[in-house]
């Protein structure tokens, strides 16, 4: 059974710093690529960040600059370091592990969200 369980969400100010971690089990994490998606009530979830299981790195561009992934494949942990937050960051975040097949169909696993809000 496949499990992503993010955590470090929180309430902070403008200007403040998080970092939400994705621990995942069930899944041989290395060969995976992961990323953090973020989600506000009425609107579709975006792309935040993602990493390739080789380390490569790509950021939606309101967040460049500011936030960082990373990942820790001897823990199979994913993390995203927030720093300088904005209102406009307020969402909840999602982990996911996404792989594509050989034959080309992907497959994505979703953690259950944490919720980060940033007061002005």
């Amino acid at each position: 059974q496949v499990q992503l369980v993010e955590s470090g969400g929180d309430l902070v100010q403008a200007g403040g710093s998080l970092r939400l971690s994705c621990a995942a089990s069930g899944i041989i994490f290395s060969i995976y690529g992961m990323g953090w998606y973020r989600q506000v009530p009425g609107k579709q979830r975006e792309l935040v960040a993602t990493i390739t299981h080789g380390g490569s790195t790509n950021y939606t561009d309101s967040v460049k600059g500011r936030f960082t992934i990373a990942r820790d494949n001897a823990n199979d942990t994913v993390f995203l370091q927030m720093n300088r937050l904005k209102p406009e960051d307020t969402a909840v975040y999602y982990c996911n592990a996404h792989r594509t097949l050989s034959g080309g169909r992907r497959i994505d696993y979703w953690g259950q969200g944490t919720q980060v809000t940033v007061s002005s």
